[in-house]
């Protein structure tokens, strides 16, 4: 590790110089230039939020582990797109499923093998039936399938996918590919789960992100709508008609609500919880 982080003095004004695709480079910038020092944005462990929700929504989301139309049991796969330092990672494979780091970042990618490496043990398996999950880390660019290719994976392949920190980071003219990757990557049968923490709810969309603020309609109109442009008004507020037939490609959330714990930044002043979990899968 480096004496400090060369990050430069607003991260919002250094990646607004990124433009459409070329905004993903502009993270990989970032760990660059940190040199593998905690980023800004790192708390350090994960949400809470995410480990309620593989505990008390079980029933939606189903088990680690399942059945094949030949009886055959198998470890789901759950995949965690701009996975930061994996910690959501080390979690989900404590729980029980194969899971699987994205980063575009090559230097990201290390510092996830060095998070697992040093603080893997305090992850203990949380179902000692089930056990531990393989753990993948994995460098590649998130809407594009050369990394399935490395990982010998095809899409649809994934049963769980977690979002909290990657809708929030990207570009708002990325969303509606954010959203038609999701459907392409999510599994068919049984259907794949995709677990959203929405943040940061209580920011003023119009102001320059990352994170950029969005409220939860934006994420029903475009995973309702998946590769659909969104109409925005001039507040980026969505403003899409709600009488709009969702799409026969879109996601149907399944339930939604605002959990009991979260990080400090996911609150208010009055300490009150601002964020929301919504978990999506696709419409029968």
């Amino acid at each position: 590790m480096s004496n400090g982080p060369k990050l430069p003095p607003s991260i919002p004004e250094f990646l607004a110089t990124y433009k459409d695709k070329d905004y993903v480079q502009g993270w990989a910038e970032l760990w660059n230039k940190s040199e593998g020092d905690r980023l800004p944005w790192d708390r350090g462990f994960p949400n809470p939020a995410l480990e309620d929700t593989l505990i008390e929504k079980r029933s939606i989301i189903g088990s680690p582990i399942a059945q094949d139309a030949q009886g055959n049991t198998y470890r789901k796969k759950a995949l965690v797109p701009g996975c930061g330092r994996g910690v959501d990672v080390l979690l989900l494979a404590s729980f029980g499923y194969d899971a699987y780091g994205l980063e575009y970042s090559a230097t990201a990618v290390e510092v996830c093998k060095e998070e697992q490496a040093m603080n893997g043990d305090k992850y203990p398996i949380r179902d000692a039936e089930i056990g531990q999950g393989k753990i993948t880390f994995v460098q590649g660019d998130f809407f594009e399938d050369a990394w399935l290719e490395k990982l010998h994976l095809t899409r649809n392949s994934f049963d769980l996918i977690y979002d909290y920190t990657f809708f929030c980071a990207l570009n708002p003219s990325m969303r509606p590919q954010w959203a038609l990757r999701h459907t392409q990557l999510l599994a068919d049968s049984p259907p794949g789960h995709l677990i959203c923490l929405e943040f940061p709810r209580h920011k003023d969309p119009s102001l320059q992100g990352p994170p950029w603020g969005s409220t939860s309609e934006a994420y029903m109109a475009h995973l309702s709508h998946p590769g659909e442009e969104i109409p925005y008004d001039a507040n980026r507020q969505c403003s899409i008609d709600p009488s709009k037939a969702p799409s026969t490609q879109g996601l149907e959330r399944v339930a939604y609500w605002q959990p009991a714990r979260t990080h400090e930044v996911g609150k208010n002043e009055e300490g009150e919880v601002q964020d929301r979990v919504s978990i999506w899968r696709r419409r029968n």
